[in-house]
């Protein structure tokens, strides 16, 4: 009887001592796993840009080359995660790194198949081979895998670890994570995928290079066929749905990615390296348009000529489409130079600002008469484009027609400096030649800007003479304090209703007020244009800067101009009108307003005393006073010295120490006379009727 108590008491302590061993490898397998730190789940991905709806306009590789965009997992297709989910980790949500059913299952089937016919890794345990880019053939790379596994679900979410997977998995070539592979091999967002092609993104990671579509499409169409005869034999497609999936054809090449707005993707990239995802204020349809239209354009024009086209919205100053060259790789062109940015002569596209100022101090009127013969001005002799005067003519006929001696004659009254001066208050800083004086070559196109500075400026136009800094980014912050007037409201209403005029751009009561311009020597072509929605800058020439004999801003700038609004969405109307503006014949003007008068007249008058300038003597101004909600009048005074004194009907309404205007509501309708006095006694006073 000893030997079957000796042989128990054997079996026992066998027994006991593989028991013993099981829990203490148990214990140790629990302690390596805590001891094991996680994976690191972020990796860098691609810098993306894009338009102001989120869609994306330009991406860059990360360091090593790879594309690897930014995924959001509730931005991709629930049908492609849940197929996933049900083809690579079925209990995905319920275990907690390993799959121990699935991993007995793929080596069974590896002992009795001599092959690999289903893989037991978890999707968690992909992620840790993906993140440190493991070899996992072998029996310690896999026991690796599995504690990393483990370790990683006792740190991360579920949805991190979906996250990570979306983002890592490899799709051939140097494309990881499914955005990027969406869009390489379908041209479109992951947002929504059809089963053929969800399934075949399953499929890819399993093998991406053998099963790369673009080398072996019968391999990826058969690998995708499986996935979706599986998923009909499983319930998650329906048969008939899984059939028709199979029909569709494999993608067989790469799709280039996104690139539009190349140029202001690169600047704004440049401007903040570590952001992940800019975004700008464009409008992606509106700038691909664009590219489109600037390349068309150059091509019908000539050889070696660009196209730079920009669209800023006049509330808010965001730049909806900023086309920087009429094609970036194409190196005749010298696409690679944005044209939006480069400093050019802007020829006669300075001139409603010239003749704005005018209107704002008081020295002209759009009827007022001014002399168009040839004229020496200090040495220098200005001409006209087609070699021709004109005679008498009104500053609105001067500025419809552009021509050049009045628009020197009036900016000889206004002042150089005072006119880069204003621009300076827009953001705009002229690039004057060796760093000179400003001077009337100014007028004429004497000066350095970009596309992007005079965009700026008749945006400020457009606005009624309020300058706003033109946005690209959607998130960019505008100054602490609104910048001064680039000029009144009236001034700019003024040159808005001549700019709107014979060049105009007319359909029924619709009006695009548009201004060209035409560089020395052919050399630049320009047309500007606002409407009561957009401001559009167009720029034709050659990059290089050489002449082209018969470029003109009329002939070749002007149709591009017209085309973008057309595919903006069509023009709207401009707005209303300010009150209080002036519209008389020149023969109704006061006496000071009806002929410019020249620049030695201007000098003597500033000893002169006060003159009131705005409103003339006898003028009806409508302020609104039917209506019940009366607007300021403004008033004016050239000439004399500050302060000045105002006085209504005999009544002081301010002292303006050295403003040379004033807005003032008076009391009510009717005869009004208004009284100024200058800081040394002297006065001027006129009678007008308001209503």
């Amino acid at each position: 009887m000893r030997a079957p108590h000796r042989l128990i008491k054997a079996c026992l302590i066998v027994l006991s001592v593989t028991v013993v061993a099981g829990v203490l490898a148990v214990a140790q397998f629990r302690a390596l796993v805590d001891a094991t730190p996680p994976v690191d789940l972020f990796a860098p991905t691609s810098q993306v840009v894009t338009a102001r709806n989120g869609d994306l306009l330009r991406a860059y590789t990360v360091g090593d080359g790879l594309w690897r965009l930014p995924v959001d997992p509730a931005r991709v297709d629930p049908g492609y995660v849940k197929l996933l989910l049900a083809t690579e980790d079925g209990q995905f949500l319920e275990h907690s790194g390993v799959d121990p059913k699935a991993l007995v299952r793929a080596g069974w089937q590896l002992l009795t198949h001599g092959r690999i016919v289903s893989g037991g890794s978890t999707l968690t345990m992909q992620v840790v081979r993906l993140s440190e880019r493991l070899h996992t053939r072998s029996p310690s790379g896999k026991f690796g895998q599995i504690v990393k596994a483990l370790a990683l679900e006792r740190f991360a979410s579920k949805d991190d670890i979906l996250a990570a997977y979306l983002s890592l998995a490899p799709f051939g070539g140097n494309l990881e994570g499914v955005r990027s592979a969406s869009l390489a091999w379908f041209g479109k967002e992951p947002a929504r995928l059809t089963p053929a092609e969800a399934a075949f993104l399953v499929a890819l990671p399993q093998a991406p290079e053998a099963r790369r579509p673009d080398r072996d499409p019968a391999a990826a169409k058969a690998a995708r066929d499986r996935i979706l005869k599986r998923a009909a034999d499983r319930g998650i497609l329906a048969l008939s749905d899984a059939e028709a999936a199979m029909a569709e054809p494999v993608p067989t090449r790469r799709r280039d990615f996104p690139l539009l707005a190349a140029h202001a993707a690169d600047r704004a990239v440049a401007a903040a390296p570590r952001e992940g995802e800019i975004r700008l204020a464009i409008d992606g349809k509106l700038q691909a348009l664009l590219e489109g239209l600037a390349a068309e354009r150059a091509s019908a024009i000539g050889p070696n000529v660009s196209v730079a086209i920009m669209v800023a919205e006049e509330a808010s100053g965001d730049v909806l489409a900023s086309v920087g060259s009429a094609g970036l790789f194409d190196q005749k062109r010298a696409g690679s130079i944005d044209m939006t940015r480069a400093i050019r002569s802007p020829g006669s596209t300075l001139k409603p600002f010239i003749y704005g100022l005018a209107f704002e101090a008081g020295i002209a009127h759009p009827e007022t008469l001014v002399e168009d013969r040839p004229t020496t001005f200090a040495g220098y002799t200005p001409n006209n484009f087609d070699k021709t005067f004109r005679g008498t003519v009104t500053v609105r006929q001067a500025l419809a027609d552009s021509l050049n001696v009045p628009a020197i004659q009036t900016l000889e009254l206004v002042g150089p400096a005072r006119l880069v001066t204003r621009f300076r208050r827009a953001g705009v800083e002229a690039k004057l030649p060796d760093m000179a004086p400003a001077n009337l070559a100014v007028g004429l196109g004497g000066v350095g800007l970009t596309l992007n500075d005079l965009t700026t400026l008749y945006t400020a136009l457009a606005r009624g003479g309020r300058p706003i800094a033109l946005r690209e980014r959607v998130d960019a912050l505008g100054p602490a304090e609104p910048p001064k007037p680039l000029m009144d409201e009236r001034a700019a209403a003024y040159v808005t209703d001549i700019l709107a005029g014979p060049l105009g751009a007319a359909k029924g009561d619709v009006r695009v007020a548009i201004k060209t311009g035409t560089s020395y020597g052919y050399r630049d072509a320009w047309a500007m244009g606002y409407d009561g929605r957009n401001v559009v800058g167009v720029w034709v020439g050659r990059p290089d800067g050489a002449p082209l004999p018969g470029l003109m801003g009329v002939d070749v700038a002007v149709p591009v101009l017209a085309d973008t609004f057309v595919r903006a969405g069509g023009t709207t109307r401009l707005p209303p009108e300010p009150p209080g503006l002036l519209k008389v014949s020149n023969a109704e003007l006061p006496p000071p307003l009806q002929r410019l008068r020249g620049a030695r007249a201007a000098v003597a008058l500033k000893d002169a005393g006060p003159e009131i300038a705005y409103p003339p003597a006898g003028a009806r101004v409508d302020l609104g006073f039917a209506a019940g909600s009366p607007q300021p009048l403004a008033l004016r005074v050239r000439n004399g010295k500050g302060p000045f004194t105002w006085l209504a009907d005999g009544a002081p309404v301010a002292r303006e120490p050295w403003a040379r205007q004033f807005s003032y509501v008076p009391k009510g309708a009717g005869f009004l006379t208004l009284s100024v006095i200058d800081g040394e006694g002297r006065a001027d006073r006129i009678t007008v009727f308001v209503e």
